[in-house]
């Protein structure tokens, strides 16, 4: 990675980062407004290094854990886009039904970042399953841009099926105690509260700076949700209010937690927008939250 610091870099440029991220702005828009914060030492190419993912040093949980069983399945999803491939993990040798966890990527297919989260969550004591919603088109393609223009290339909603999908082959699977949560990352943050709305028995959802449904939507909502927020992210926190009014309104058992001073997307790793105190605690939390609602 870059000798730069995240302490050097202006917010404007996270926010930046955050627009091109969620394809508000193209690539070239990007490099050229980044241009206006390329001041002495600081370039724009240091500065693109700096803000891109970083997968080659960041991985937690090695594939080959001996800890844990890892492979790479298929499973059906009639209503979504066929047959979805996706990482199962559990921990070696359980001799117990496991509650199972559903992880959802962010909004470029299963990357090595969301690979790991599957691992860490089955290194902590559950059934984890990470789909992979690009599998239709070929599945993730080694890089984050092109599994963003990937995934613009397909139905929302036929992706959050995928996703349905995922929680009905876990639910089965014969190493599950039939408890099943879900826990995503903005796109996968729309998709766990989603998954919350569509599945009347789903166990629990842990949505990570997610967009929010409709109030209509919410009033549908069983399962008890633990939801994280980043402070500066203002994109997706101008939906909360709305959100907090139509779940206080049906009497769902929420917990909200808003960490301030860091960036959507603090928990991936990969990224300066990682907060490693947030991310810590955000992960302490949700693992406590399933092991009280799942297990």
């Amino acid at each position: 990675m870059s000798q730069l610091k995240k302490e050097d870099i202006n917010q404007e440029v996270f926010d930046l980062y955050d627009d091109y991220a969620h394809n508000i702005i193209g690539r070239r828009q990007f490099v050229e407004k980044l241009s206006l914060y390329a001041v002495g030492t600081v370039t724009v190419g240091s500065l693109l290094s700096f803000m891109t993912p970083n997968y080659s040093d960041t991985i937690e949980v090695p594939k080959n854990h001996p800890r844990l069983d890892s492979e790479y399945i298929t499973y059906n999803s009639p209503k979504g886009g066929g047959l979805i491939n996706g990482l199962l993990c559990s921990p070696k040798d359980s001799d117990t039904k496991l509650p199972g966890v559903i992880v959802v990527h962010e909004n470029r297919g299963l990357n090595p970042y969301i690979e790991d989260v599957g691992r860490r969550t089955a290194l902590d004591g559950f059934l984890s399953l990470a789909p992979d919603a690009l599998t239709p088109l070929g599945g993730y393609p080694g890089n984050d841009d092109d599994g963003r223009e990937l995934q613009k290339k397909r139905d929302r909603n036929e992706m959050l099926e995928d996703f349905i999908a995922a929680y009905h082959y876990l639910k089965k699977h014969p190493r599950c105690n039939g408890k099943v949560g879900v826990v995503g990352f903005c796109f996968g943050g729309w998709i766990s509260n989603m998954m919350a709305v569509k599945i009347s028995d789903l166990s629990a959802a842990v949505p990570f700076y997610g967009g929010q449904p409709t109030s209509e939507e919410a009033s549908q909502i069983l399962a008890p949700l633990l939801i994280h927020y980043a402070g500066l992210d203002t994109r997706v926190n101008a939906g909360w209010a709305e959100y907090e009014i139509a779940l206080e309104a049906k009497n769902i058992d929420y917990t909200v937690h808003f960490y301030p001073d860091v960036n959507h997307g603090f928990h991936n790793n990969t990224t300066p927008r990682f907060d490693k105190p947030a991310a810590d605690l955000a992960w302490t939390r949700s693992i406590a939250f399933f092991k009280e609602k799942l297990v």
